[in-house]
């Protein structure tokens, strides 16, 4: 018999729009747990929207949300991971003042972060490599250090969710599987959803699937068929990986 979990998030027949014209319809959609959510779909099938109405960046048009995460001493209520190209690198602050910003919640009308705090960030930028060059400005940094320090700063305060928005994205290839060994870790304590157009790869890492074109369809299972991406009116490209990089493109005739 499967284990009942505590829902985190509740969204209720949520439409929301962008100048008038909808994005997301009729949705509804839970998160509970312990879930690990791939979020697929096509651009501008409403994927980061579905975030920021989670967020609470974005309120819907039409339909509730119900948060059930209550923040603590001990873990946050959302950690997120945007995508890189949404960071301005000219801001004069460092890699650690970063993860630290984690922490931004907890700080209220403090001053200096605590020692407990302090601590939790070396720990998490010396696992994920990035400890040695936590003095430098993020203007210094490559693509794929500072995707590093954006997932530091998501995990560093233990949300109960974590919403990581094409993550992947700017990793190399070395940290690529340390990234899905620490997010099967951090799992284990948190719930998180993940936005990808690389079915192939989060198929063989998240436990349920979400494809969102306007409509959400949520699909049970890590595994899903060219036919129910044609039934969820999900048309994404499908990606392979090998020696040489390449993309699997539809039957077609010339």
């Amino acid at each position: 018999m499967e284990e009942s979990k505590n829902i985190l998030i509740e969204l209720h027949n949520i439409s929301a729009a962008y100048n008038g014209e909808d994005v997301l319809q009729e949705v509804n959609f839970k998160i509970c747990e312990r879930d690990f959510i791939g979020v697929i779909g096509p651009n501008g099938g409403g994927k980061t929207t579905l975030v920021k109405v989670i967020l609470g960046l974005l309120k819907p048009r039409k339909g509730k949300i119900f948060n059930h995460i209550d923040g603590n001493e001990e873990s946050s209520c959302i950690g997120y991971l945007p995508q890189i190209n949404n960071i301005d690198k000219r801001f004069p602050i460092s890699v650690k003042e970063v993860v630290l910003s984690g922490f931004m919640f907890k700080m209220m009308n403090k001053r200096t972060n605590t020692q407990t705090q302090v601590n939790a960030a070396n720990d998490i930028m010396k696992e994920t490599g990035i400890f040695e060059i936590k003095d430098k400005p993020i203007g210094e940094l490559s693509g794929g250090q500072m995707q590093r320090v954006l997932l530091c700063r998501s995990v560093v305060s233990n949300p109960r969710l974590l919403i990581l928005d094409e993550p992947n994205t700017f990793v190399d290839n070395q940290f690529e599987g340390e990234l899905y060994k620490m997010l099967k870790r951090f799992n284990k304590s948190m719930a998180i959803v993940m936005i990808s157009h690389d079915v192939g790869m989060i198929s063989a890492h998240v436990k349920t699937i979400a494809c969102v074109n306007r409509a959400l369809h949520y699909h049970q299972s890590n595994i899903i068929t060219e036919q129910q991406l044609k039934e969820y009116n999900c048309p994404i490209q499908l990606i392979t990986h090998g020696e040489i990089p390449h993309t699997v493109l539809k039957t077609h005739n010339h």
